[in-house]
């Protein structure tokens, strides 16, 4: 015996959730009228989750491309006074954070729309390709930077209005900070490895922006040399990043998944009752979404009507421990 269960759901731009405060609402629900009751089916909450996530991604990046185009908007003014090339660093990443930006939250939007018969699994890999622009984005601006500290380094300039240095550095820091937190913390409730790299992007931002003090410091001590010598530090500290960010982004186009997310979910399945063993299980992320397809042994004597309870079951059960889970198809078969 062997039976395939699948389970999917979309939602469009127009979606209206049924649930308000109204008295009758409230009534209809108790009563478990059609369109009112809370019994709904793990498709009906994966679609809702799919949908709130785009809405809070969406609204992120927003919130995020804000910020970093003020902060970068205010050091490039200054750098343009005090000629530092610590600043200049630290400018030049809050811009390629900005761009980055663009193609993130492009992505975001395309991936509202319905799958259809070309794009079976929708639009969401286009998040994935964002996270590549990413990555190389960070390349090049750690390449410009580099490039920049040793020549400032050959011919190093002196620094002036330290003060207002001082002054970005902080802002730079501050607006750094507080995006990378919460893209970061965004992009791990969602499962968006593209919005955890550019969320690390600006981590590393606000971080070196205080490097920028050391030049300041260096300056006022008479040793202006560390102004180039932070550009470089910097520099390195972003190939870092850019490494991480290129691993992360390659194990998603490869569809690889943390093998202990999986051993995970196979525990919790194999504990359902009714289940004898769990032969298979594959696992993919299509942007922030993940799709999975397993075979799962039941005994010989188990009715149709069980193994499509079971399979629910398992549906159920997955969604639990993955809440990005958009579908999971089950094939059960008999054990030998």
């Amino acid at each position: 015996m062997s039976h395939s269960h699948g389970h999917h759901h979309h939602h469009d731009d127009t979606h209206h959730h049924h649930h308000s405060n109204n008295i009758l609402v409230k009534i209809a629900m108790a009563l478990h009228l059609p369109d009112f009751t809370h019994d709904h089916s793990h498709a009906e909450l994966a679609a809702d989750r799919a949908f709130l996530d785009n809405q809070l991604a969406v609204r992120t990046v927003w919130i995020a491309l804000a910020a970093l185009g003020l902060t970068t908007a205010l050091q490039i003014v200054i750098y343009i006074a005090s000629n530092s090339v610590a600043l200049l660093a630290d400018t030049v990443h809050n811009l390629g954070d900005a761009l980055n930006s663009i193609p993130l939250l492009f992505a975001f939007y395309i991936a509202r729309r319905a799958a259809n018969r070309r794009y079976t699994y929708g639009y969401g890999r286009l998040e994935d390709i964002a996270g590549v622009f990413i990555v190389i984005s960070i390349g090049f601006s750690a390449a410009y930077i580099l490039y920049e500290s040793v020549q400032r380094l050959l011919n190093p300039m002196p620094l002036a209005n330290l003060e207002w240095i001082a002054l970005a550095a902080l802002v730079g820091f501050v607006g750094n900070e507080l995006v990378a937190l919460m893209q970061i913390r965004v992009g791990r409730r969602i499962g968006s490895d593209a919005m955890i790299a550019d969320g690390q992007h600006a981590l590393i931002d606000g971080l070196t922006s205080l490097a920028v003090l050391i030049a300041v410091i260096g300056t006022l001590i008479g040793l202006p040399i560390l102004d180039p010598i932070v550009g470089v530090v910097i520099a390195i500290a972003i190939v870092g990043i850019t490494w991480n960010a290129v691993k992360a982004v390659w194990y998603r186009m490869m569809d690889a998944v943390d093998p202990h997310l999986v051993e995970h979910v196979e525990d919790h399945i194999r504990a359902l009752e009714g289940v004898d063993a769990v032969l298979t299980l594959r696992l993919r992320w299509v942007g922030h979404r993940m799709y999975g397809v397993t075979k799962i042994a039941v005994p010989a004597d188990t009715s149709l009507a069980d193994s499509q309870a079971i399979a629910q079951a398992v549906q159920h059960e997955a969604g639990h421990v993955i809440p990005q889970l958009a579908e999971l198809n089950v094939q059960i078969v008999t054990a030998e």
